[in-house]
């Protein structure tokens, strides 16, 4: 009986080449025919950052509440869970999402009281750019980023007063936000 021939290895490896190969191009094809985001999705809403990424439900500028005030300040929306960094001229400079600690401030006009560069914050994550803006409940409110860039997970039991952001978003409102800035909290 006759031994089959030994396919060489290099054979093999083109031949598993190609089929990835033309894998891939088909599935380039079915994602060419897919829905495609609009311009207007695909970048950050009023940043001033190109590094800033939008969440999926950013398809429009989103509008500074009304009954926020006039003039330069931070505007911090607990329902649409967003905040404005809005200019004298009361143009908005950039606004974005945020995550909100188990502690939210009550609606109101206050000023930034200080601001620290890094710390850990009370659910154990390492923070950076922190404004802080008032006190509720004995626990400190403040914006801030995480160093990693994540999104604090959710909190079990512990009362939390971080504004928590994109890491680019707290680079941003750390520049806008120094001591003595208005902040205003709507519903």
């Amino acid at each position: 009986m006759p031994v089959p021939a030994r396919i060489p290895s290099w054979a093999w490896v083109t031949g598993l080449t190609v089929g990835a190969v033309a894998a891939v191009a088909v599935l380039a094809v079915q994602a060419d025919q897919g829905p495609h985001p609009s311009p207007t999705a695909a970048r950050p809403e009023s940043s001033a950052s190109a590094s800033a990424r939008p969440t999926p439900k950013e398809t429009a500028p989103a509008v500074v509440p009304d009954g926020s005030g006039t003039g330069r300040r931070i505007v911090y929306s607990l329902g649409q869970k967003r905040v404005w960094l809005v200019d004298a001229s009361d143009a908005t400079r950039r606004t974005f999402a945020v995550w909100p600690g188990t502690v939210s401030p009550d609606p109101g006009t206050y000023t930034v009281s200080s601001r620290n560069e890094a710390t850990t914050g009370s659910d154990g994550v390492r923070i950076e750019h922190i404004v802080y803006f008032t006190a509720k409940s004995g626990v400190s409110i403040a914006f801030s980023n995480a160093v990693d860039g994540s999104s604090p997970p959710p909190a079990s039991g512990t009362q939390t007063g971080g504004v928590r952001m994109r890491k680019a978003d707290g680079t941003a409102l750390w520049t806008f936000g120094s001591v003595g800035t208005t902040v205003v909290v709507v519903n």
